[in-house]
C-alpha cells in the first residue's frame, strides 16, 4: 500500500517541485495540494492523507494554526511543518499545535521523502540542526530549572511579584517585609539566577514551574 500524501504550500512553483517528488517515490501517492490554510481546512478532512507537508508562513491562516485546526478532525494523519523558519518558538508551536515532524525546506528530495516514511511510521523526523536547537532548548531548560531550585519559598514570592511589575515598596507591604529586606531578597535572587537586572530574572521566571507552596496566593 502506498502512502497517500497531501501538500499545503502557497509558493507555485515549490509546491509543484514537491508534489512532483512524491509522484515519482516508489510507494508514495499524491492527494492534493493547496496554496492556502482554509481552502486546506476545507478539503483535507473529507480527502483523509496520511500525511501532510504544511508550509508555515501561508497568506492568511498560517500553516500552525491550520494544523491546530486540522489535527483534532483528521487525529490518523501525521502533519510534518516544511518550512523556512529555524527559531525554536516556530518549532515549539507547531508541535503544540499537533505537528509530528519539522523539516527545513532546503532539505533533498532523498531525505523528505525518508522523512514521510519515518512520520508514517511512528516517528519524528526533523532536520538535523532543528533537532540540535530542540537538545539545546531541554539543555538550557535544565540548567534554568537548576538554578531555581536554589531560590528559598521567600525568594521565589519576591520574584514573582517582582517578574509581574510591582514596585520595591509594594512588594515589601504585600510580604510585610521591610525595604532592606526586599533588597537583600533581590540581590540574593540574582546573584543565584546569574542575571542583572529585573527583566532577566523575570524571563527565567516565565520559563520554568514554581515548587509547591514557594509561589504567592
Amino acid at each position: 500500500m502506498s502512502i497517500a500524501v497531501s501538500v499545503v504550500e502557497d509558493d507555485r512553483q515549490v509546491r509543484e517541485i514537491i508534489v512532483d517528488w512524491i509522484k515519482r517515490a516508489r510507494g508514495f501517492r499524491h492527494v492534493s495540494d493547496y496554496g492556502a490554510g482554509e481552502t486546506a481546512l476545507a478539503k483535507l478532512p473529507a480527502e483523509k492523507p496520511e500525511v501532510v507537508l504544511m508550509d508555515i508562513n501561508l497568506p492568511k491562516m498560517s500553516g500552525i494554526e491550520c494544523v491546530r485546526r486540522l489535527k483534532p478532525l483528521m487525529p490518523e494523519t501525521q502533519f510534518v511543518m516544511l518550512t523556512v523558519y529555524e527559531d525554536p518558538d516556530h518549532l515549539f508551536n507547531a508541535l503544540a499545535a499537533g505537528a509530528s515532524g519539522y523539516l527545513l525546506k532546503r532539505t533533498s528530495c532523498e531525505d523528505l521523502i525518508a522523512a514521510i516514511g519515518q512520520v508514517h511510521a511512528g516517528g519524528s523526523p526533523m532536520s538535523n540542526n532543528i533537532a540540535r536547537k530542540v537538545v539545546a532548548s531541554f539543555h538550557r531548560s535544565a540548567a534554568e530549572f537548576n538554578e531555581t531550585q536554589e531560590l528559598t519559598p521567600r525568594e521565589w514570592m519576591v520574584l514573582e511579584r517582582l517578574s509581574r511589575g510591582d514596585l520595591y515598596k509594594e512588594i515589601a507591604d504585600s510580604l510585610g517585609i521591610t525595604m532592606p529586606t526586599v533588597n537583600t531578597h533581590i540581590r540574593n535572587i540574582y546573584q543565584k539566577l546569574h542575571v542583572q537586572c529585573r527583566t532577566m530574572a523575570a524571563a527565567k521566571f516565565a520559563r520554568v514551574t514554581p515548587p509547591s507552596g514557594a509561589k504567592s496566593p
